[in-house]
């Protein structure tokens, strides 16, 4: 989730690009890579370790828009239909947006640019992008089967990783659902389990040892 501020834009070791925010001294994704970062934590150990179709997705942080990117490409190569909400306090500025194309994520300008808090349609497949604070939003129980969780570290943002935080993800999350997130901080592995999760470690993106999934059961 970004902050009001700041934010520049850096390439990170993969070649591909991230913001950088001075205010928190924080990078929406790795500087170690910030597609393979996101390709390992979102798409690989969490897209893919579901079968449920359609898929319902939220993430938290949309940010660059680099998941959201990702994940509408491989659900197109996969024929999986998405319904993917994106919850984002401080969206990028159309500035912003262009100064991202030009660096490379052109890809990434649908959603980058997309209404706010309204439903738009690719095919059969959805992108909503809600502005609000993630304290602050609401969902219907089980409303999502698959929560990309990529706010900002604890060490940065701990109030977004609180136990009220963990239980609103436990109850928007349906049964069988899972939250994937970078962070495998044993802190908020508690919090993710004294809301009723059911946590694992899995290995990490590179320079990473770990990163965490959650899921509901």
């Amino acid at each position: 989730m970004a902050a009001a501020g700041e934010r520049h834009i850096t390439i990170s070791s993969d070649g591909s690009t991230t913001i950088w925010v001075p205010g928190l001294d924080e990078h929406y994704h790795s500087i170690h890579g910030a597609r393979t970062e996101s390709l390992h934590v979102f798409i690989e150990a969490g897209l893919k370790s579901t079968t449920v179709r359609p898929l319902r997705i939220l993430e938290v942080g949309l940010g660059t828009a680099l998941n959201a990117q990702l994940t509408f490409e491989t659900a197109k190569e996969l024929g999986i239909e998405v319904h993917y909400t994106a919850l984002e306090k401080f969206p990028i500025t159309h500035e912003e947006a262009d100064a991202l194309s030009e660096a490379g994520m052109r890809g990434a300008l649908p959603f980058l640019l997309a209404p706010q808090n309204e439903r738009i349609h690719f095919g059969a497949s959805s992108f909503n992008l809600i502005v609000e604070d993630l304290r602050t939003f609401r969902a219907e129980k089980g409303a999502f089967d698959l929560i990309y969780f990529d706010a900002f570290a604890p060490s940065a943002q701990p109030e977004l990783w609180s136990d009220a935080v963990f239980e609103n993800m436990y109850r928007v999350l349906a049964t069988g659902g899972v939250l994937t997130t970078y962070c495998a901080k044993g802190v908020v592995k508690r919090s993710m389990k004294a809301a009723g999760f059911e946590v694992e470690a899995l290995p990490g993106p590179p320079r990473k040892r770990e990163m965490t999934r959650a899921w509901k059961r």
